[in-house]
């Protein structure tokens, strides 16, 4: 007796429709059901016959493209073409402007209609803070909380810069992959060696590693490898099939569950298979490849997490660049605020060792401020009114009152933060080329497995049944791709890890995979071909005065001064074991010096306009000198003792001791070299010349360099 139901229709288009999900209207006391709401109403709206209309896509005669009535790609006749649009609510993210009501946060097929769902024009962004989460392979998948992608089958990573994701939530994902790769690891261990006894001597000989006790506790220890350290990788396994986005989970699912089912088969009942099949009167097990799979599965998510949280951190530290609060000048005096409520045009006053809290300029007030999060330089830059400065860069020794000009994302930091962050959500190259692959060759699996079995059903020995489902599982075992979750992260992690011992950070596996095609290499100055910290490198007496003597007094000076300069010298005169002496009467002018008495002599270290200001004279031999010293991008500090010129201190940035070879041998390859750098063009061509290096980009900030480097891509 046949039970099965027919198949209920559409009595509008005559297609085959689900009564749960299905839409419904009753006339005559029947119940009807409909592929969607057009076809509904226009039931309701006309006679029975609507039907010989051709369904809610065109009246009689109307012609209907071939793609409307492609039944088998949506559940309903039309998927909604050329019907009236439904107007959407601020809500959600996308809709069917053929279905009301249906809305998601994220792209995919109306669950009605089958049409894909459209961006909502009206859709309001997530108030600052709400975190959308991402996959970093699909941009295209975003929602508002953590989760899988239903393409991939890869955790969502927070795609918010600016918002306040903590640690916990961020870390959750990795506690609990970790956990399961070390229980799962240690479970499977056993199993490994027991399945692999016959290879070890020393256990061969036991009877019980080789007999149904073995076999027994191999089953036991695998059950919860595969079921629940694994459980992840079943769910986006299936999560995949529903939505025929086949990927590497769809294989690990189905070769694991095959190897672990197969095995528990053959232990459970064992007189389903025939005495062909058996070794020594067992059927083979396979449980140590279900766990190890499992575990080497989770070894490759563990990495790839690991190194994503890296990369969260690596954000959160340019985020923390900028200060929380900000100090605003208002009717009733200075107020401190939140960074976020500050707006384009209020005044903000900057104290000494404070950080710029916005983009803006300078008012009123003059400081050096140190800007080498923008530029890489380690030398502050002087500001005074009129001039530009940089949130997140750090204030000096003097105050001042800027107006902000640019706040939030749009200041340079978070231009920069937003540049990071898009470009570690940026897709590999050959990304596509493993989508491309994996959708071919999943499919192209299961395939070759149904096959297999057909085959073995028809020419295979008796009983062709068990010869056919053992094969077809062999296929779907061997085809599990450990490799594709485990190489993969493995080598970026091994690539990335011997390049930062030897001092080389790579971004992301992007710029591993483009490495060995690369004809042009861009390099940072400072730091790069550069020590990055200033140094002393030139002692230069004036008439009458000993080097030695006049560093001594002046390095005692500057050991009050916290300018990095000042350090440089102090440093230097350290170096040459020079006694510092006691400092009395220090003072400090911002952007031009310091004095004070040394062993009852008055000295002062500074630019020319200083020494000038305080009465010394006579500086032209110095500036002379001078001259030269900033030819070579070298800073000159003058000296002056008891009122009279006593020489200049040189400060650089000295090039590397190992700059030299290894530009030689870069040249040597082939490799075009670029210098792309925010110091300023002299310093910059000093440090090129005796490199060899002919491309010289000076005064560039980092968006600067980031358009540059596109530049050459093209």
């Amino acid at each position: 007796m046949n039970d099965s139901k027919a198949p209920t229709k559409d009595p509008v288009c005559g297609m085959t429709v689900d009564e749960a999900t299905a839409l419904q209207a009753e006339r005559d006391g029947t119940t009807f059901y409909f592929c969607c709401e057009h076809c509904r109403t226009k039931f309701l709206s006309e006679v029975p016959s609507a039907k010989k209309d051709g369904g809610c896509c065109g009246g009689k005669g109307k012609a209907v493209s071939k793609e409307a009535h492609d039944h088998s790609k949506k559940p309903s006749c039309c998927g909604g073409h050329d019907q009236a649009t439904v107007k959407p609510s601020s809500a959600s993210k996308y809709y069917c402007p053929m279905c009301p009501g249906v809305a998601s946060e994220k792209p995919g097929d109306c669950p009605k209609c089958g049409m894909a769902l459209e961006r909502n024009p009206s859709w309001v962004a997530p108030k600052a803070g709400k975190t959308l989460y991402t996959c970093p392979m699909h941009p295209e998948v975003q929602q508002d909380h953590p989760g899988e992608c239903p393409k991939c089958g890869m955790a969502l990573e927070p795609m918010n810069t600016n918002a306040d994701v903590g640690d916990e939530e961020e870390n959750t994902e990795l506690n609990d992959m970790t956990r399961r790769f070390w229980i799962g690891a240690v479970l499977t261990l056993p199993v490994f060696l027991l399945a692999m006894a016959h290879m070890i001597p020393a256990l061969g000989r036991q009877a019980w590693v080789a007999g149904d006790v073995s076999r027994w506790i191999q089953f036991g220890l695998t059950t919860p490898v595969v079921w629940w350290a694994g459980w992840p990788f079943f769910k986006r396994g299936w999560r995949s099939i529903l939505s025929m986005n086949l990927n590497m989970f769809t294989l690990i699912a189905i070769g694991v569950g095959a190897a672990y089912v197969f095995s528990a088969v053959a232990i459970l009942l064992p007189d389903l298979f025939p005495h062909s099949m058996r070794h020594g009167g067992k059927v083979g097990v396979y449980f140590e490849a279900a766990g190890m799979v499992t575990v080497l599965v989770l070894l490759g998510q563990v990495l790839e997490l690991r190194a994503r949280s890296r990369t969260g951190s690596a954000i959160k530290a340019l985020l923390n660049l900028a200060p929380p609060t900000a100090r605003l000048i208002g009717e009733g005096g200075d107020k401190e605020v939140p960074l976020g409520q500050v707006k384009a045009g209020d005044k903000l006053r900057v104290v000494p060792g404070d950080k710029v809290p916005v983009d803006g300029e300078v008012v009123e007030g003059h400081s050096s401020v140190e800007e080498s999060m923008i530029t890489g330089e380690p030398l502050p830059a002087e500001k005074s009114v009129g001039d530009k400065v940089t949130g997140g860069t750090v204030n000096g020794t003097g105050s001042f009152i800027m107006q902000a000009e640019r706040v939030g994302d749009d200041t340079l930091l978070g231009q920069i933060v937003s540049m990071v962050a898009e470009a570690q959500r940026s897709r590999a190259p050959i990304q596509g080329l493993a989508d491309k692959v994996a959708a071919i060759f999943v499919p192209t699996v299961l395939a070759v497995s149904l096959i297999t079995f057909v085959v073995w059903m028809w020419v295979g020995p008796e009983p062709r049944i068990a010869h056919a489902i053992i094969n077809a599982v062999a296929v779907l075992i061997i085809a599990c791709p450990c490799a594709l979750g485990l190489a993969t992260p493995m080598s970026i992690m091994v690539g990335v890890g011997r390049g930062a011992q030897l001092g080389v950070l790579v971004k992301n596996a992007e710029a591993l995979e483009r490495l060995e095609k690369v004809t042009t290499l861009v390099v940072d100055k400072t730091g790069t071909l550069t020590e990055g910290k200033p140094k002393l490198v030139d002692v230069l007496s004036g008439d009458g005065f000993d080097a030695k003597e006049f560093l001594s007094l002046a390095a005692s000076l500057e050991q009050n001064s916290e300018h990095p300069l000042a350090a440089a010298i102090v440093l230097g005169a350290k170096d040459q074991s020079l006694t510092l002496d006691e400092v009395k009467d220090f003072r400090s002018v911002t952007a031009g010096g310091v004095a004070g008495n040394v062993k009852g002599r008055v000295v002062m270290v500074g630019k020319p306009d200083f020494l000038r200001d305080e009465k010394v004279t006579d500086l032209e031999s110095l500036e002379a000198m001078a001259v030269k010293l900033q030819e070579d991008g070298k800073t000159a500090m003058f000296v002056a003792v008891d009122g009279k010129p006593a020489g200049i201190l040189a400060v650089a940035d000295p090039i590397k001791a190992t700059t030299a070879e290894a530009i030689k041998d870069l040249h040597e390859l082939g490799l075009e070299l670029v210098m792309l750098t925010g110091d300023n063009r002299r310093t910059a061509a000093a440090v090129a010349a005796p490199l060899g290096i002919t491309d010289v980009e000076a005064e560039v900030d980092p968006a600067g360099k980031a358009a540059h480097v596109q530049k050459l891509r093209k």
